[in-house]
């Protein structure tokens, strides 16, 4: 193996996939505007991912709370998947499938926004939770890859990163949160 081939591969891969999405920037300026809408009315994002999307989700709402790059007050940001007695009991009591429908049921409001990470499109309790929220009436965003799979219709906003790379995919992803982050504390600094 040429090592520097599959490393210059790797990088070029992943320029190319984060070029493409280029084509997502009105979608993500809509959600910029919706998410500074739900901070203005004194709601809360809440966010969930399995694996690498909940690592994520995690490093969303830790941005939202802490700071990204701009000193301002604190966001309320909840992610779903750092709780380990809430995830353990659900799934032993119900099911992994409910990790995150539970939540919802318990703590999300009407105007509400999810942030639901799916590389697939198609994860069971990515698309239970989001059943849920809708039944809230929360603003649904997902943060999807390959085609958006199940998930691209059942959200308000797909956020579709085109590749069948999980791990271009998350590479893309975290760009697309970085600027949400960005955009959202310039915004919210305006007023």
């Amino acid at each position: 193996m040429n090592m520097k081939k599959e490393i210059e591969k790797s990088f070029l891969e992943s320029t190319r996939v984060i070029k493409k999405s280029i084509t997502l920037s009105k979608k993500i300026e809509t959600v910029v505007e919706i998410v500074c809408e739900c901070i203005r009315n004194n709601h809360v994002i809440y966010l969930f991912g399995n694996g690498g999307s909940a690592a994520d989700a995690q490093h969303i709402a830790a941005e939202l709370i802490g700071r990204y790059k701009i000193e301002r007050n604190s966001i309320p940001a909840i992610s779903f998947s750092t709780d380990t007695s809430i995830l353990t009991s659900i799934s032993n009591d119900y099911s992994f499938s409910k990790i995150f429908s539970r939540q919802c049921d318990a703590l999300v409001n009407k105007d509400d926004v999810i942030i639901a990470i799916s590389t697939s499109g198609n994860s069971k309790n990515i698309i239970n939770g989001v059943i849920t929220a809708k039944k809230k009436k929360a603003k649904i965003i997902g943060l999807l890859g390959n085609d958006g799979g199940k998930l691209k219709k059942m959200v308000d906003i797909p956020l579709t990163v085109e590749s069948n790379s999980t791990a271009r995919i998350q590479e893309v992803h975290r760009v697309i949160y970085h600027i949400i982050c960005e955009l959202v504390e310039i915004e919210l600094m305006k007023k």
